[in-house]
């Protein structure tokens, strides 16, 4: 059931996310995402073949006990950029960032909706109870979702926004031969994310982040 909660909020999160990389790049001088039609909230531009769709669904009807999806990389030429060396990793730490600020919407939104449809009631099982459940349930679920997001995509392996920031310090060559690491990259990332001592230290982190959201969600309820 929290599936139903999660894919919304993340297939919005996940398109916010890349909308945030191609409109920084736009403001810092290339123009190709805005030119392959990514500055849209249309998901269908967005959606990955197998991280959007295959991998996820893969994860879900086996049971995984992590989960894992992505949505197609928004083009960025980094030889458009005014400057190229400090504005590609700009673009990269906007995404991670992006994610950051909508979980704090989702932590406001979550505070909204209790002082409008009220605190959750398991003992009340209406219709309209369980609608207004739903709404709550989801804009929490944004936080975490959104925070994952971010860690996630600060990981330096290629294709994530953590690999282009590694690459944009590394030298010349090192960084060109990081690069083209590619589609190995990712299944580095799943061999990664399966590994115990990563799966706790990620949730550590995660646990962290949440402090803050937690606290703010405390003072304004």
């Amino acid at each position: 059931m929290e599936y139903l909660y999660i894919l919304p909020v993340l297939l919005f999160s996940v398109i916010v996310h890349e909308i945030s990389h191609g409109w920084l790049a736009l403001r810092l001088g290339d123009p190709t995402a805005r030119d392959a039609g990514r500055l849209t909230f249309n998901p269908i531009p967005h959606l990955d073949l197998f991280g959007s769709i295959i991998l996820p669904a893969i994860l879900v009807f086996t049971g995984s006990s992590f989960f894992l999806a992505w949505a197609k990389p928004v083009p960025v030429n980094p030889a458009n950029l005014r400057n190229p060396r400090r504005d590609d990793v700009l673009v990269s730490v906007v995404g991670p960032f992006s994610n950051l600020v909508v979980g704090l919407g989702c932590a406001i939104m979550f505070v909204l909706s209790i002082h409008i449809l009220g605190a959750p009631d398991p003992q009340n099982i209406s219709v309209g109870r369980y609608a207004a459940d739903t709404v709550l349930n989801m804009f929490y679920i944004g936080i975490p979702v959104n925070i994952a997001l971010a860690l996630f995509n600060l990981l330096p392996i290629p294709p994530l926004d953590g690999s282009h920031i590694l690459a944009s310090i590394l030298p010349g060559r090192l960084s060109m031969m990081y690069r083209q690491v590619g589609f190995a990259g990712i299944l580095i990332l799943v061999v990664v994310m399966r590994l115990e001592p990563v799966r706790i230290a990620f949730g550590a982190a995660q646990s962290a982040l949440m402090i803050p959201y937690n606290f703010l969600i405390q003072i304004l309820t």
